[in-house]
């Protein structure tokens, strides 16, 4: 007999097979009793009939109590009537360990209570369903930079300067001297892209930004790729690639969680189609006053409402390019025929996520960014190995950032980014 997982389920239809799994709800009508399990892929039902099993072994089914683990032994049945399509005919249970009181019942619960009980909370079929599209997403970002010659480079997560200035940072003693958690690898990155030509990284990012929004997380994941001897315009479409490559995977191979979660999938397949709609910061700014967005004057930077509109104007994630200087970092290229602007671009997500990616292509002249260090108040010798990159071969390189936790938002359609990510730390939450 087989041990497999119910995700394999469809190779052993009408096989008599042992999976271990735990009860998450049951429910009995006269000799038949039926149990909700699940085995870490995904929730089935498991029938036990009476006659069949006998008294004692239906016994014991109909008295499992919530998330109790057992081993089942039973016949696989297509069940056309299910999200997850197959169901087992239950011949045996055993009981592996007990579950009492299990604090998250069937009943509707408040969002502090299952926060506070997140260690559990991700056994939920929709949280599940949720972790199973961040994990598609990650394991189709590999895969896309892997095959477009991308070599993943690992950046430091304390570091002695910030890429973005010093404020909303994490500061902490690195034995006689003061180091933050990191707010970016983007600088690194850009070392390592003169290293390697093409590279990405991966990993955690810490803001410590005193922020509630249903957008914002103290600690999250970006994937942060930076390209040599390339410009915007040729950064521009690996992203709408990228992204178009993230969608796909995800209808692809997440048909049952997109089920779960009530995904329009006929929406998702739109955001597949490139190239995506391009509209630059002033023509942005323009196309939010004709149409009653009276707070918003040039050189601000766009809200949450403001960048909804934006995006929903285009049904598509959209592209907004070439932002006032004085609201970018220092290290962005300046525009060749204006002093107002750097040449950038936001990739805002439609449906009302906002901003998914954030790039540029990066000034390359030694003395310019020097300047702006310098008029940012930064500690230049702090950036003197940044500043290394212009003097020793620079050339026109572009990248930029992609924050995982926004786009499983987005593509699994949540409202709040704290469900996007297993164990969120938010303004006033470190626990569990």
């Amino acid at each position: 007999m087989e041990q497999i997982q119910i995700i394999d389920a469809k190779h052993h239809v009408g096989e008599t097979v042992k999976i271990g799994a735990w009860v998450a709800n049951k429910r009995s009508s006269g000799k038949i009793a039926f149990l909700q399990l699940r085995d870490g892929t995904a929730y089935f039902q498991g029938i036990v009939v009476k006659n069949e099993v006998g008294e004692d072994m239906f016994q014991l089914a109909k008295n499992l109590h919530q998330e109790t683990s057992i081993w089942i032994v039973g016949e696989i049945r297509e069940d056309s009537r299910s999200k997850f399509g197959y169901e087992i005919g239950i011949s045996s249970i055993e009981v592996v360990g007990e579950s009492h009181e299990y604090p998250i019942t069937p009943k509707e619960h408040g969002t502090d209570f299952l926060m506070d009980h997140r260690h559990l909370w991700l056994r939920s079929s929709r949280q599940h369903a949720i972790m199973q599209i961040r994990n598609e997403i990650i394991r189709a970002t590999y895969e896309f930079f892997n095959n477009n010659g991308f070599t993943k480079v690992d950046p430091p997560i304390l570091t002695g300067s910030a890429p973005e200035g010093t404020t909303d940072l994490f500061e902490t003693n690195y034995f006689d001297q003061k180091a933050y958690l990191s707010q970016s690898g983007q600088l690194y990155m850009e070392a390592a892209a003169m290293a390697f030509g093409k590279v990405f990284s991966f990993g955690p990012t810490f803001r410590a930004e005193k922020s509630k929004t249903r957008r914002h997380l103290i600690e999250f994941w970006m994937i942060e790729p930076e390209m040599a001897f390339m410009h915007q315009e040729q950064s521009l479409e690996v992203q709408e690639q990228y992204v178009a490559f993230l969608v796909q995977n995800v209808l692809d191979n997440c048909d049952y969680a997109l089920d779960v979660l009530e995904r329009d999938k006929e929406l998702l397949k739109k955001y597949t189609q490139l190239p995506f709609p391009r509209i630059t910061y002033d023509d942005a700014v323009e196309l939010l006053k004709k149409n009653g967005f009276d707070d918003v004057e040039w050189g601000d930077d766009f809200g949450s409402p403001h960048e909804t509109f934006i995006a929903n104007s285009f049904e598509q994630p959209v592209f907004i390019l070439n932002y006032p200087k004085a609201i970018k970092p220092f290290y962005m290229k300046p525009h060749p025929t204006r002093e107002d602007v750097v040449i950038c671009a936001d990739m805002i997500a439609p449906e009302g996520y906002g901003e998914i990616i954030g790039g540029s292509e990066r000034a390359t002249d030694y003395e310019f960014v020097l300047e702006q260090i310098r008029k940012q108040g930064l500690d230049e010798n702090e950036y003197s190995w940044y500043l290394d990159l212009r003097k020793y071969g620079s050339v026109p390189h572009s990248g930029f950032g992609l924050g995982l936790e926004r786009t499983v938002t987005w593509l699994s359609g949540i409202e709040h980014v704290r469900e996007a990510i297993p164990f969120p730390r938010l303004l006033n939450r470190i626990y569990p």
